[in-house]
């Protein structure tokens, strides 16, 4: 049977699509964001090998995508990088040539990939805007990751000049919901100390957060985050990238952040914090100037809010989750 739909539908394939922000845009779009002229297409890495080109190929063959948004990577939070920065430029350096070629060689209208605020030099000046990703070198813990996501916007650039294509990039700052990686060891810090808090409430311990808690983020909500891409998708037609992020004003700290979630979840045992942990970046605090140019009356979910959803989710899905 022939996948291609009618006349002006677009087909939507989503790589990383069972991933955080992968079932976030799944979510919104079946709570009644979708339009109806679009087909939406959710793959994993059980679909295709993307570091494969033939796989790739395969893959787009299957689905004649027309337009992609491309979250699928090896990612891993600090501990992970620090142990592995060239397996994760070798992985993601493949999947994105591979993704980006194939998109170009089938004829995909336009690709929205998503990169990371980690990408931005570690000596800057803040807050950083989307003109300042290539002005020096990255956070020197997770630098292989970084490079191979700068480089989606060095190939965008390509596309743009020599084959006239729409392929763009949105940076998102540290993003956090349902379906989150709730692993301690090899997770990112917010859903980590959700995991944390509810083992500590089982056993009756203390929470012990790993470094000083004063390094500062801002954290957007997968849902939200999901509805920009939806606008980024239909209306956005720059090639530069984009920061997807709450404003400067709602950065707040690990150890805010940790208070939240132990409120969230209704835990009343110490906070303690292991400073024989590193920190990594103090903070990385991102400007969503050009963001608001856009959409000046977006509504971010308060990130309370958020956080209360997001342990409801894990509560209710905590044997799944924790892997």
């Amino acid at each position: 049977r022939d996948p291609a739909m009618a006349e002006g539908t677009k087909r939507i394939l989503v790589t990383g699509g069972t991933g955080l922000v992968g079932r976030a845009i799944e979510k919104v779009v079946a709570d009644g964001e979708g339009w109806p002229d679009e087909q939406w297409i959710f793959v994993s890495s059980r679909d295709a090998d993307l570091t494969s080109s033939s796989a790739t190929k395969a893959l787009f063959e299957r689905h004649k995508p027309t337009h992609v948004i491309h979250l699928a990577a090896m990612v891993g939070g600090l501990f992970k990088n620090l142990r592995s920065n060239l397996d994760f430029w070798r992985t993601n350096i493949h999947i994105n040539d591979n993704v980006l070629h194939v998109a170009h060689e089938t004829g995909v209208e336009k690709v929205v990939s998503c990169l990371s605020t980690c990408i931005f030099p570690d000596k800057t000046t803040y807050p950083i805007d989307e003109t300042m990703i290539h002005n020096g070198p990255p956070h020197s813990s997770n630098f292989g990751y970084s490079y191979a996501k700068r480089m989606i916007d060095v190939q965008n650039r390509g596309y743009s000049e020599q084959h006239g294509r729409r392929f763009t990039a949105v940076i998102p700052t540290n993003v956090f919901g349902p379906h989150d990686n709730f692993n301690i060891e090899d997770g990112h810090v917010l859903p980590g100390l959700i995991h944390k808090v509810y083992l500590a409430k089982q056993t009756g311990s203390a929470l012990t957060v790993w470094g000083t808690g004063k390094p500062r983020r801002q954290f957007i909500y997968s849902l939200d985050l999901a509805r920009l891409f939806l606008w980024v998708l239909r209306e956005y037609d720059e090639v530069e990238p984009i920061i997807l992020s709450v404003g400067e004003e709602e950065e707040v700290s690990i150890q805010e952040a940790a208070e939240a979630i132990a409120e969230a979840m209704d835990f009343r045992g110490d906070l303690v914090f292991d400073t024989s942990k590193a920190d990594g970046q103090f903070k990385k605090t991102a400007s969503n100037a050009k963001l608001r140019r856009y959409l000046p009356d977006f509504q971010f979910t308060p990130f309370r809010k958020a956080v209360k959803e997001t342990c409801a989710w894990f509560d209710a899905n905590y044997a799944n989750a924790r892997k």
